[in-house]
């Protein structure tokens, strides 16, 4: 039974400083590095046919850490935009309290948790889902059908428009939903790729 294990980067510089970080390319934290190598050693057991992540810094950090305390360095891994973290267009490094007292708290939730709204020059998580989901399904998807098992190490908004399709989540529900910085989650498949159980490590 094949396992898909995704895990969102460590806290970064920009996640200390609650600012909008959408696809800028910020370095992760030392307690982003600590938690990348944490998710590393409740990852060792689980033999991983391939890796990919996103194009972006913080991702690639956290996967290298995470091989190198799961003791799978010689995995191979695949960089892809399409795993890169939404893109938050004219709000990406302002600070989301500066924001909030200029747009109101409302509007600051409806750009970040809205499935289908952009904020201003930027992507909705419908826009995220679009080039996340058909990747998946193109690239990822095939290594699960032969039974290899996948890590997966991406941001928090492509990595919840991949739950939403692994997990059916539907657009009110995902709203509500935040994926915590490096903690694997497992997804575990049947033979013929019906989900059977997903979980944190």
């Amino acid at each position: 039974m094949p396992f898909l294990v995704l895990v969102r980067h460590g806290q970064s510089t920009w996640n200390l400083e609650n600012r909008f970080t959408g696809e800028t390319d910020i370095p992760l934290t030392a307690l982003g590095r600590e938690e990348a190598m944490t998710a590393g050693t409740k990852l060792r057991g689980i033999t991983f046919s391939h890796g990919f992540t996103s194009v972006l810094q913080r991702a690639i950090d956290t996967m290298t850490l995470i091989l190198e305390e799961a003791e799978q360095q010689r995995l191979p891994v695949t960089h892809d935009r399409a795993l890169n973290e939404r893109n938050y267009g004219e709000l990406q490094g302002l600070g989301k309290a500066e924001i909030a007292k200029q747009y109101g708290d409302a509007q600051v939730a409806i750009w970040r948790r809205s499935f289908s709204t952009r904020p201003p020059g930027g992507e909705s998580l419908e826009d995220t889902a679009a080039r996340v989901i058909p990747y998946y399904l193109g690239t990822i998807k095939p290594y699960l059908q032969k039974g290899d098992n996948i890590l997966v190490v991406a941001h928090g908004n492509s990595l919840r428009a991949l739950m939403m399709h692994l997990e059916g989540i539907g657009e009110q529900e995902i709203a509500d939903i935040e994926l915590p910085t490096g903690i694997p989650r497992r997804y575990t498949f049947s033979e013929d790729l019906k989900l059977e159980k997903c979980e944190y490590l």
